[in-house]
C-alpha cells in the first residue's frame, strides 16, 4: 500500500496567531514543527512533499531531497489551494495529506484510510474523532471530522479544479462532489494542532514531560530518505538530559547550511587589506621566481662538465661572478664556471650550482671539483617553480595575514577586492546587569559579557554596534532587536534564552522571523537560539547566547564565531589538538561538554592537559587561567588518566 501513496504537509498560511511566523517553522522540540510532521508521514508514503506559499527556502532545507510546492492559486487562497498543487505532483494513485502543526497525528493514519477507502468504494478517506463540549460536560458526543487528514485519489484534480474555477474555497463545499468514507480514531489528542505561542510552548512541555520512546525526534535538514532518528532510550542520558535538546554537531551543521557569505566587496589598497577576507583569486601575473636562479652561494656551471662518477677531478676556471640583481649575462665554455650568490639569476648555458663549500680546492680562479659532489641540475630555483604566470597564488576566501600581504607584494599587485565588513549588533538583556561606572544596586552585577563579546568580535575585524544593555521585557527587546535588524547582519544576545519567566528572546524571535533551535544538548550554553530576525524589509542573523559568562564565550567560539567566518566568506573550521588527561574526567554521555583546561608539555615531550578546577558556567576566572578548552564528545563517557582527548586551543582566538 505504501508505494501507492505520497505523503504532502499542508504548510500554507499567513501564521497571524503565531506572530505571523509560519507555523511549520517553529522551533518544537529540537527541530521545527514542519519535520516533525515529516517524520511522522515518510513510514506511511514512498514519497514526501510540503506545500508552502511563503518562506521556501526555509522549508526546502528542513525538506532535503523532498520538493517544496508552492500554491498555484494566489492569496493564501487555503487548505485546498495545497491540494490542488499536491495533486499535480502527486506521482503515486493516493495522496496523504497533514498539516505542519499536528505532530502527533497517528502512524498507521494511511493504513486505516486506505482500508476504508477500499471497502468502501470511496474517492476519498478522511479521521474522524468524537469529541465533547469542554463546557457542557453533560452534553452528548458529537462527530468531528478532520478533513485536512486526508487520503485522495489523484484523479480526482478536474473535479478539483473545476470546484476552484467557481471561486469555491471550502474544503467541505468540494468533497460534497465526493464519495467520501469517515474513519473513526480514539485518540483525538492525535489530530489536535498548534494555533499559539502559547499552545507550542505546553506542547512542548508536556513533550518533554512524558521522556517517551514511542515518537521519533526527527533530525532538522535530514535526508528526505533517510527518516526520523530514533530518540535515544532514557536510560542511556544523562539524569538531567533534555530529550528536546539538540545534539552539538546538528546544529553547527543546521547553521552552516543556513548561513552565506554576504556579496558586497570593496577594493583596498593592499596596507589595508589585513585580517580581510579576499573575495577574488589573486592571480599570479608573472613567474616566481621570474627568473631561474641560484638556492645558494656558489658556481654555476654546465652540467655536463661534471666529472663522471669514479672519474678524476675536474677543475674549473671562475669567469665572472653573478650577484643577485647584477645577472652575469656570458655564457661558460666547457670547463669554465661563474661565481653566483644565493638569488642571482643563472648565467646562459648553467644549469647547476656547486655550493661554495662543496669545491674540493679553490685557488684564485681555478675551482676543482671531485666526483659526485653534485648532480647535475642541482640547487637550482627554476622560473614559475613558486607560482607559475596564470596560477591561483591565493584563493578567495582566505583571512589575509602579514605573510599574505607580502606574498601578494611580490606580485606587484597594489590593490586587493575583499569582502566588506561584517556588521555585528550585540547587547546584553536582564535588569540586574549594570555597566561598569555604574553604581552597583543590591541584587545586581556588572555586566561582564559585553566585554568578552566585544573583544571576540573585534579580534574578528567586524564593525561592532553596541546596544549596551536591554531590559527585561519584551517591548523592549522586540525595540531592540528590530534596530538592530535593520543595521546589522547578525545580532549577538546573552541573557533571556531560557525557560524562565523573564526570558523572553526566542519568543521574540519567533514573533520577528524563527526560530532554528534553541536548547542543546551541552555544557555550558544548553540554553542557544539561532534564528532570523526581520524589520521591514531588512533582516539579520540572531544568535542568542545564554547569561552565563562562561557559557557566553564558549557557545560564541563553537557557534557564532564560525557563522561569522562563514558569513565574511572565510574559512570557519576550529582546529583540535590531541592531548593526554592528567586526571580523570567525569562525563556522562549523551551531551557535549567543554571543560577549560591547561595544555603543557610532559616529561616525554608528549602534550598533556589537566581542568582548571571548578567547571561552573558562571566561573569566569577558569577562562583566564586556561590556554584551552577540553572537549568531551555526545557519546563520551568518563576518561581515566592518560586516556587521550580533544583540546580546542585559545590561540588565535581568545
Amino acid at each position: 500500500m505504501k508505494s501507492k501513496v505520497t505523503g504532502l504537509v499542508l504548510a500554507g498560511g499567513r501564521g497571524t496567531r503565531m506572530g505571523r511566523v509560519d507555523k511549520g517553522l517553529q522551533p518544537f522540540r529540537g527541530s521545527t514543527l514542519v519535520a516533525h510532521v515529516l517524520a511522522r508521514l515518510k513510514p506511511q508514503a514512498a514519497s514526501v512533499a510540503i506545500n508552502a506559499n511563503r518562506n521556501l527556502p526555509q522549508y526546502q532545507m528542513v525538506a532535503g531531497e523532498s520538493p517544496v510546492l508552492p500554491d498555484f492559486l494566489e492569496g493564501f487562497a487555503g487548505p485546498l489551494a495545497g491540494l490542488q498543487i499536491g495533486l499535480q505532483f502527486c506521482p503515486t494513485e493516493l495522496l496523504l495529506t497533514a498539516p505542519c502543526d499536528s505532530p502527533f497525528f497517528p502512524l498507521d493514519l494511511a493504513e486505516r484510510l486506505h482500508a476504508a477507502m477500499a471497502v468502501q468504494d470511496a474517492d476519498l478517506a478522511m479521521a474522524v474523532t468524537m469529541e465533547r463540549d469542554p463546557e457542557q460536560s453533560d452534553a452528548a458526543p458529537y462527530r468531528q471530522p478532520h478533513p485536512v487528514f486526508s487520503l485522495i485519489k489523484a484523479s480526482v484534480l478536474p473535479q478539483l479544479d473545476a470546484y476552484l474555477e467557481t471561486g469555491g474555497r471550502r474544503m467541505e463545499g468540494f468533497f460534497k462532489s465526493l464519495r467520501v468514507a469517515e474513519v473513526l480514531f480514539d485518540d483525538s489528542a492525535a489530530f489536535g494542532n498548534i494555533n499559539t505561542l502559547e499552545d507550542l510552548h505546553r506542547a512542548e512541555r508536556a513533550a518533554a514531560a512524558e521522556q517517551t520512546t514511542a515518537t521519533p525526534t526527527p533530525m532538522p535538514n535530514a535526508d528526505a530518505a533517510s527518516g526520523p532518528a530514533p530518540a535515544s532510550p532514557a536510560a542511556a542520558r544523562p539524569a538531567d538530559s533534555d530529550p528536546a535538546a539538540l545534539p552539538v554537531d546538528q546544529a553547527q551543521r543546521l547553521i552552516f547550511d543556513r548561513i552565506t557569505a554576504v556579496e558586497a566587496t570593496e577594493t583596498l589598497p593592499l596596507l589595508n587589506a589585513l585580517d580581510r577576507v579576499l573575495a577574488a583569486d589573486i592571480i599570479s601575473p608573472i613567474n616566481v621566481p621570474a627568473y631561474d636562479n641560484s638556492a645558494m652561494d656558489g658556481y654555476a656551471l654546465r652540467g655536463a662538465d661534471l666529472p663522471a662518477d669514479g672519474a678524476a677531478p675536474v677543475t674549473f676556471k671562475n669567469i665572472g661572478i653573478a650577484y643577485a640583481g647584477h645577472p652575469f649575462t656570458q655564457a661558460p665554455q666547457q670547463n669554465e664556471c661563474i661565481r653566483i650568490m644565493t638569488g642571482a639569476a643563472i648565467p646562459p648555458g648553467c644549469d647547476s650550482v656547486l655550493p661554495q663549500e662543496l669545491a674540493a680546492a679553490i685557488d684564485g680562479d681555478q675551482v676543482t671539483i671531485a666526483a659526485n659532489a653534485i648532480r647535475a641540475g642541482a640547487n637550482l630555483r627554476r622560473a614559475g617553480e613558486d607560482l607559475p604566470q596564470g596560477g591561483i597564488a591565493i584563493a578567495a576566501g582566505k583571512l589575509l595575514r602579514p605573510a599574505d600581504l607580502g606574498l601578494i607584494a611580490s606580485l606587484g599587485i597594489a590593490n586587493v577586492t575583499v569582502r566588506r565588513k561584517l556588521r555585528v549588533a550585540f547587547f546584553s538583556t536582564g535588569d540586574e546587569l549594570r555597566s561598569v561606572g555604574e553604581k552597583l544596586e543590591a541584587g545586581c552585577v556588572y555586566d561582564s559579557n559585553r566585554y568578552t563579546l566585544f573583544g571576540m568580535l573585534q579580534r574578528l575585524g567586524c564593525d561592532i554596534i553596541d546596544m549596551g544593555v536591554v531590559r527585561d521585557d519584551p517591548h523592549a527587546l522586540e525595540t531592540a532587536l528590530r534596530e538592530a535588524a535593520k543595521t546589522a547582519d547578525a545580532i549577538i544576545t546573552s541573557g533571556g534564552v531560557s525557560e524562565g519567566a523573564a526570558d523572553y528572546t526566542r519568543d521574540i524571535m519567533a514573533l520577528l522571523g524563527d526560530v532554528a533551535f534553541w536548547k542543546l544538548a551541552m555544557r555550558p550554553g544548553r540554553p542557544l537560539a539561532f534564528g532570523k530576525v526581520q524589520a521591514e524589509q531588512d533582516s539579520a542573523w540572531l544568535f542568542g547566547l545564554p547569561g552565563n559568562p562562561v557559557a557566553v564565550m564558549v557557545s560564541f567560539y563553537l557557534f557564532a564565531r564560525p557563522a561569522l567566518l562563514r558569513m565574511m566568506g572565510a574559512d570557519s573550521k576550529l582546529q583540535t589538538m590531541q592531548a593526554r588527561a592528567t586526571d580523570t574526567i567525569r562525563k556522562r554521555p549523551g551531551r557535549t561538554e567543554y571543560q577549560r583546561g591547561i595544555v603543557s608539555t610532559a616529561a616525554d615531550g608528549a602534550p598533556q592537559v589537566r581542568l582548571t578546577g571548578a567547571q561552573g558556567s558562571g566561573i569566569l576566572s577558569s577562562m583566564t587561567e586556561a590556554n584551552c578548552i577540553v572537549v568531551l564528545h555526545h557519546a563520551q563517557a568518563n576518561v581515566a588518566a592518560g586516556q587521550l582527548v580533544d583540546v580546542l586551543l585559545f590561540d588565535g582566538l581568545t
